[in-house]
């Protein structure tokens, strides 16, 4: 289960997606995720899934692109399921699948390639309420750390003679009880510390709130930019034209 955990984790690396502005990534991210709402044939997210494939590997991050969907995997499959149980024919259940997974993918192009911290500045950009910022920003970065606090703790508790896995639905449920304590205690503590850490800078003491880095659009941004503008023109003249 680690290896699915990392998945969700951003990790610093040397490419040029990277290397964007966040604002850029977030652009790019939100442009797939809107085609893949408009797009209704098989055909469509296989252009559409291989572009997002193909920015995973130029970011370098397609291995953990590749672990966030098969996190995802359950949903996905409950997706299909689902729909076929309703009385939607197999080829729109599949596609509702794909539109799934698409959207999760272009997902991860931004959280995978984007720090929490630039995170930060692409919102404060937006002029959003800060506490709004602090709390969502917070989230994301410690989710992660949540899960992999847990994975831990229940690999903790196998190595002393907990079975989860076993019994009836109930009897599962309370097996995890040894894991939730403990999961419980770790946030908290890890809650208060951030709380002091707030507290120690002061943190809401002054409305004007100013930061060390700024954003600012380079050559690279505005050949991104031109890029994604490009490939949503062409994406959508592909539509009409295979619709039409």
């Amino acid at each position: 289960m680690f290896w699915l955990a990392e998945g969700l984790i951003y990790r610093r690396q040397d490419s040029f997606v990277h290397s964007l502005d966040p604002r850029v990534k977030l652009t790019i991210s939100l442009s797939l995720f809107i085609l893949s709402l408009f797009s209704n044939t098989i055909f469509e997210f296989a252009i559409l899934l291989s572009t997002i494939f193909i920015l995973g590997v130029i970011s370098k991050v397609f291995r953990r692109m590749i672990k966030t969907i098969t996190f995802s995997l359950s949903f996905v499959a409950m997706i299909f399921i689902i729909n076929l149980l309703v009385g939607y024919e197999l080829i729109f259940s599949i596609i509702i699948s794909l539109r799934f997974i698409a959207i999760i993918s272009s997902s991860s192009i931004f959280f995978l390639t984007s720090s929490p911290d630039e995170l930060d500045l692409v919102m404060r950009s937006l002029h959003l309420p800060y506490d709004l910022i602090f709390a969502f920003v917070t989230a994301v970065r410690f989710v992660p750390v949540i899960l992999l606090d847990a994975l831990q703790i229940i690999d903790s508790q196998r190595s002393r003679g907990l079975e989860i896995e076993k019994g009836n639905l109930f009897k599962r449920i309370r097996n995890y009880i040894p894991v939730l304590v403990p999961l419980i205690v770790q946030s908290i503590i890890r809650s208060e510390e951030l709380a002091e850490a707030m507290e120690s800078r002061a943190y809401g003491f002054s409305k004007k709130r100013t930061s060390y880095y700024r954003l600012s659009f380079r050559r690279r941004d505005y050949f991104a930019l031109f890029s994604c503008l490009s490939f949503i023109i062409l994406f959508i003249l592909l539509i009409y034209y295979f619709r039409v």
